[in-house]
């Protein structure tokens, strides 16, 4: 049984919504695989259910919404850290001054 904390919004998706902050460590189900989170997770945000390679699609709504910058485990944050935008295109860039 999915953990009720992680919100799956379509079949294809890679990544739940968290319905509740979780914590580094928290053990979370998904399907018939248990995990632990990585970092704290706040509300709303995306956690990994699956591993997703580096230059993956990250799926969401049954759409990508970006690639995967680097390697992401399941329980990982997916967030601007891991995460280059399919609709944002300075997500993530570093800008000089900032």
């Amino acid at each position: 049984m999915d953990d009720p904390r992680l919100l799956h919004l379509s079949p294809k998706d890679n990544v739940c919504a968290a319905t509740a902050a979780l914590s580094t460590g928290d053990d979370v189900t998904f399907g018939d695989v248990t995990f632990s989170v990585t970092s704290d997770v706040l509300v709303g945000h995306k956690i990994a259910v699956r591993a997703i390679a580096k230059g993956d699609k990250v799926i969401k709504y049954g759409a990508s919404i970006g690639s995967a910058t680097q390697p992401i485990s399941a329980g990982d944050l997916v967030h601007t850290h891991n995460l280059a935008s399919d609709y944002l295109p300075s997500a993530g860039r570093v800008t000089e001054g900032a």
